[in-house]
Parts: structure tokens; sequence; C-alpha cells
């Protein structure tokens, strides 16, 4: 299992929840099922909105998804990912801080999600 921990602004405090393993939901569905108040409007990773900062906590490596292209085309038009950061996640394959909530399947890792 994968805790998962929320933190924003919009919420009181930080609320930790468990993600199974093996479950290919995404890191929104997670979200909507604890009534997490992450912003969504598309769900499809074309619009953005759903854009959060995601740093592995614990000492297990990072198993994140790997970037879609669609993913990688949104969070540059944001300013979040520059090309050369891109190419850098490629070359590396280390998933980057800056996801799609839409678009990020939760794996057997702990993780805290600023939105």
């Amino acid at each position: 299992m994968a805790n998962i921990t929320f933190s924003s602004p919009a919420m009181k405090k930080d609320v930790t929840v468990y993600a199974v393993a093996g479950d290919r939901s995404t890191l929104l569905a997670l979200a909507q099922e604890h009534k997490i108040p992450i912003h969504f409007e598309c769900q499809d990773g074309e619009c953005g909105s759903c854009t959060v900062q995601v740093t592995p906590i614990g000492n297990k490596p990072p198993m994140a998804v790997h970037l879609t292209e669609k993913e990688k085309s949104v969070l540059q038009l944001a300013g979040k990912l520059s090309k050369k950061q891109c190419e850098q996640i490629e070359i590396t394959d280390i998933a980057p801080m800056w996801r799609l909530a839409c678009q990020y399947i939760v794996r057997d890792e702990d993780v805290l999600v600023e939105f």
C-alpha cells in the first residue's frame, strides 16, 4: 500500500490516504474518492488545471509512471517543464515533480502531493 499525503492551503490540514498497490487509478481519482479538493476541468490531460507537485517521501525510489506526450506538452505550455527538462527526464528515466493529477498513476510509493 502507498501513503499519499495531500497538502494545500485550500484544506484545513494535510490528509493522508492509502492507495492499494496495483490499482490503476489516477491521483485525481484517488483525490475525488476521498473528497480532496484538487481543481480539475477536463480529466483528460489537456487543460492542465489539475497540475500538482509530487514529492516522493520515505526510503523507496520513485516509481511513478512516466509522462505521456500529452502531459509533457501541457506542462511545457504551463511553464512547469522546459523542453530540456523533458529530454533529461527521458534520458534519466526519473519522473519530474510537476505532474497532472489526471495522468499520474498511483504506484506502491509514499508521496506528498501539493496543490
